[in-house]
């Protein structure tokens, strides 16, 4: 189904919905924080509780949930589970969006600073 007269396909609607799945879940801002900091580099679930700020059982619950949508994968290394983002595609946006907002931020806070 093509958009009308923009020469660009829509997409199915199951690629909408898969999609919407993705941004859902990465509309908590614990699990976009988990994903920035996997986007980073690996990590176990005790480094990533850490760096983020959350206990351990709800950072284990938020990587489960990373890991079914297939945003998250794990490999075990001894008796550490470690945890990596292994799609670019998804590190690109969560890093552009990330980096969009904070360059939008910049002036306001200089703003607020100058004031």
């Amino acid at each position: 189904m093509a958009a009308a007269g923009s020469g660009f396909e829509d997409p199915s609607a199951d690629v909408l919905a898969q999609a919407a799945a993705a941004f859902g879940l990465l509309a908590s801002p614990a699990r976009l924080h988990i994903v920035w900091a996997l986007a980073q580099g690996e990590s176990d679930v005790t480094g990533l509780a850490e760096r983020v700020g959350g206990a351990l059982p709800a950072v284990s619950q938020h990587l489960t949930k990373l890991k079914l949508a297939g945003l998250v994968r794990s490999r075990r290394e001894g008796r550490r589970q470690v945890y990596y983002v292994d799609d670019p595609d998804i590190v690109d946006v969560v890093r552009l969006l990330v980096d969009r907002l904070t360059d939008r931020a910049a002036p306001a806070r200089r703003r607020l600073h100058g004031l």
